[in-house]
């Protein structure tokens, strides 16, 4: 196995296919690895913890055909620390040789035979607008638990809706949903879950792509934009049943700003400390923001808006309020509510594909 290619293609590729590789305790430690394998001018490569797997191909000056499965991180660090310009890769005998101008390195490879091998999807592909699935696993995934705990509350649900596609996620705190029309990837009353790390990685690869090649499996769901394809086992399990948190219609509503509304919270929240929630005062034409934290001090603003309905105040958590109203694609969001205690839903003006639904805090 040799080949030469550029630092920065080099890097990119050990770092992106790294990113599925592993070092937790327990695993086989030849997950810590990716797997590099050299074809023709081709250069594969992939990295996996047997619940995600990143595989991409990059054109390289390929020398001699062969594999090998080497450090993620190290070989990643080494790469990154060569200076720009052509690097070239030598497999050895027992090590794997890294140069470029006057530096060299040299790696022990993992065991190439204990590396899991890699099975070809066998369902249909659809193809997706890139901008358009980046743009919605943007707004869903940051509503996705990360408390493995409860397993399918990790995970993103796809399901069929009215000859579209629908997405949703929740950590039990706050739900984002979702409206894709158009977008025929499952069967009618079909739904999938899908892990929202391997969506989260997902996003990083749509950036410089027009589309997405999508295949749903029985059991894993597979990824395609530009050389790069990520793979990932579905979560086995129930949803909970989201559509009972959504009323279908709130008695208040206030309209703000987005650019203002976030820059107050951001402001605020800095006396917000120890969990400490935001309120949220409203009635009139303003929006009053305020933050205490006991014995340290507290943070008031106000800032314009519309509002009608009763006069109340309604406490949040600053980080998750901040989220749902950066997700939003519009210059003015609504803050949808019923009373001080049940779940309030943030939207865009103008916008009904988008919806974030948020549990709000008891205070004194």
């Amino acid at each position: 196995m040799k080949f030469r290619c550029e630092r920065d293609v080099l890097a990119d590729a050990v770092g992106s296919a790294g990113r599925a590789a592993t070092n937790r305790t327990g695993t086989l430690p030849v997950l810590a690895g990716v797997r590099m394998e050299i074809s023709g001018d081709t250069l594969t490569v992939t990295g996996t913890d047997l619940e995600l797997t990143i595989r991409l191909s990059v054109d390289v000056g390929g020398e001699r055909d062969g594999a090998a499965v080497v450090p993620a991180r190290l070989v990643g660090d080494i790469v990154k620390a060569l200076p720009a310009g052509a690097v070239e890769v030598e497999l050895g005998d027992d090590e794997m040789s890294i140069s470029a101008g006057r530096s060299q390195f040299s790696v022990r490879p993992l065991s190439l035979d204990d590396y899991p091998s890699q099975v070809e999807p066998a369902a249909d592909a659809v193809t997706l607008p890139a901008d358009a699935m980046a743009d919605a696993l943007r707004q869903v995934v940051r509503a996705a638990s990360t408390d493995d705990a409860r397993a399918v509350l990790t995970g993103v649900l796809l399901a069929s809706d009215d000859d579209g596609l629908r997405m949703v996620a929740t950590d039990s705190y706050r739900l984002a949903v979702r409206d894709l029309p158009d977008t025929g990837v499952l069967a009618s009353g079909q739904k999938v879950l899908i892990p929202g790390r391997a969506l989260s990685e997902l996003q990083r690869l749509l950036g410089d792509v027009e589309e997405l090649q999508v295949r749903l499996g029985d059991r894993e769901a597979t990824f395609e934009a530009g050389g790069t394809r990520l793979s990932t086992r579905l979560i086995e399990g129930e949803f909970p049943n989201y559509r009972n948190l959504l009323p279908s219609s709130y008695p208040n509503l206030l309209t703000v700003g987005k650019a203002a509304m976030i820059e107050a919270i951001r402001r605020v929240k800095i006396l917000a400390q120890d969990s400490t929630p935001v309120r949220l005062t409203l009635g009139g034409d303003t929006v009053q923001l305020t933050a205490i934290t006991q014995d340290v001090g507290n943070a008031v603003e106000e800032i314009d808006a519309g509002y009608e309905g009763a006069e109340m105040t309604v406490a949040f958590n600053p980080d998750y309020l901040a989220a749902g109203i950066d997700a939003i694609d519009a210059d003015e969001v609504t803050l949808a509510t019923m009373d001080p205690m049940k779940p309030a839903v943030l939207r865009g003006v103008g916008r009904d594909d988008y919806l974030y639904l948020l549990m709000p805090v008891r205070v004194p």
